[in-house]
C-alpha cells in the first residue's frame, strides 16, 4: 500500500510564496514519478509539475513555467514544490501523485489526500 506523507499549503496573498513537501513510502518500484495536479470544483484536473526521483525527467505545466520549482531531497525521497509568485488562479486542491511507469498530467496511479492552497487578491 502506498501511503504519503504531505504538507504544506494554507492561504497566502497574491504575490507570496507557499511550499508543498510531499513523501511516498510503499511503491513498487525504486525510481518513480512524483508530482503535483491541482483542482478546484467544476473544473478538470489540471497537472502542476513532476519529477522523478533519478531526476530523469521535469515537468511543468505552462501557467506555472517560471513561478514554481520541484525539486527533490535524495536522503529522504521527500519532494518539495517550491510555488513563487502566487495568484489567485492558483487557488485549488493540491494533490501530491506517484506513478511507477512516468510523469503524468493527472492520471497517476496513486493519489495522495490533498491540500488545500488560496491565494487572496
Amino acid at each position: 500500500e502506498v501511503q504519503f506523507v504531505e504538507s504544506g499549503g494554507g492561504l497566502v496573498q497574491a504575490g507570496g510564496s507557499l511550499r508543498l513537501s510531499c513523501g511516498a513510502s510503499g511503491v513498487p518500484v525504486d525510481d518513480y514519478a512524483i508530482g503535483w495536479f491541482r483542482q478546484t470544483p467544476g473544473k478538470e484536473r489540471e497537472g502542476v509539475a513532476c519529477t522523478t526521483l533519478s531526476g530523469d525527467s521535469l515537468y511543468y505545466s505552462d501557467p506555472v513555467k517560471g513561478r514554481f520549482t520541484i525539486s527533490t531531497n535524495n536522503t529522504d525521497n521527500m519532494v518539495h514544490l517550491q510555488m513563487n509568485s502566487l495568484k489567485p488562479e492558483d487557488t485549488a486542491v493540491y494533490y501530491c501523485a506517484v506513478d511507477p511507469v512516468g510523469c503524468k498530467y493527472t492520471g497517476y496511479e496513486y493519489v495522495g489526500q490533498g491540500t488545500q492552497v488560496t491565494v487572496s487578491s
